[in-house]
């Protein structure tokens, strides 16, 4: 299973370096490029018209491997599917913003209604066809918390984390897609030591792999953008696989440059809202450096870094919690 498992990561990889040529000239001749928002620092002005949607390739280039080699188990085709639905969530969000020349897609509380109604799903899923209790194993202390049918708002909150952590880190070039790729390569070690889930371990490798062939083209300067195809796509395969190897708490330190990104957004809205200060120079955080002056590449290889030191930590704390 090692050997498939390297694989499928591996095709992955070369999948995506080998269509993504084709597909950004695709896209330029299509004219899909991106929006750029006009409170953006004023050194992004020159990446509007970028390619965008180029999740698609990450997930074309995800499928293909997975869908030769994998058994099907229940847990990876639950985790799939989660990543289908927010990639097709993030799709609908990029069409309308391609379509109508806007940085502003679906609307906030359409992308909760779906994401409520995913994590009912997965949730269903779960419950149905690969019997995880619902329960919150607290993994940093031999505890768990019998959660009932409060399980699924659980899921819910993982899933809206994950996929708007990782839509918010999306902001510079590579940033999002590097990190991603830490994360799975975290997942994939996890799932690979755990009995059974030998099927999500391959599903991880693909996604390492297809976030990395992406970088080939996104790393900076980007000739191609992820867009909320992408970042919502791999947030949703995120958060999938932090509930099927119920580790939701540790999910806070491996996709731990993902929780800083919100967090930065969420204490800048309260702070200006409350006292009408702000405590960045601009949120999310990437952007409070690039004020600072730190280069793009700096702040890009310092929150992989970070990144990198967050998932090794939530790794060894899974292991540790697992092994007997």
């Amino acid at each position: 299973m090692l050997g498939e498992i390297l694989i499928g990561g591996m095709a992955s990889l070369l999948i995506c370096v080998f269509i993504g040529p084709r597909f950004i000239e695709y896209l330029r001749l299509k004219e899909f490029g991106q929006h750029i928002r006009e409170e953006g620092p004023a050194g992004h002005a020159g990446k509007a018209g970028t390619p965008t949607m180029g999740g698609l390739a990450v997930l074309v280039s995800v499928l293909v491997p997975f869908l030769i080699l994998s058994e099907y188990r229940a847990q990876s085709v639950a985790v799939l599917g989660t990543t289908l639905a927010m990639a097709a969530l993030g799709f609908a969000d990029d069409w309308i913003k391609l379509r109508k020349r806007r940085s502003l897609g679906v609307s906030g509380r359409t992308k909760l209604v779906i994401q409520a109604l995913t994590a009912i799903a997965l949730w269903l899923a779960v419950s149905e066809y690969v019997g995880v209790e619902d329960t919150l194993r607290l993994r940093v202390v031999d505890a768990s918390i019998d959660l009932g049918i409060a399980y699924p708002v659980l899921i819910f909150l993982v899933l809206a984390g994950a996929t708007n952590g990782v839509n918010l880190t999306d902001g510079l070039d590579g940033l999002a897609a590097g990190c991603a790729a830490i994360v799975f390569l975290a997942f994939t070690a996890m799932t690979f030591i755990t009995a059974g889930q030998q099927d999500l371990a391959l599903l991880s490798a693909c996604l390492v792999g297809a976030c990395v062939g992406f970088l080939w083209f996104n790393s900076f300067p980007a000739s191609v953008f992820m867009g909320d195809t992408g970042s919502l796509g791999l947030g949703g395969a995120i958060a999938g696989l932090a509930v099927l190897t119920k580790s939701e708490i540790l999910l806070i330190l491996i996709g731990g440059i993902f929780v800083i990104e919100a967090l930065s957004v969420a204490i800048q809205v309260f702070a200006f809202q409350r006292f009408r200060k702000r405590v960045f120079l601009m949120a999310p955080i990437h952007h409070h450096f690039e004020l600072l002056g730190w280069s793009e590449t700096k702040i890009i290889l310092r929150f992989w870094i970070v990144a990198a030191i967050c998932a090794a930590i939530g790794f060894t704390l899974y292991q540790q919690s697992v092994t007997p």
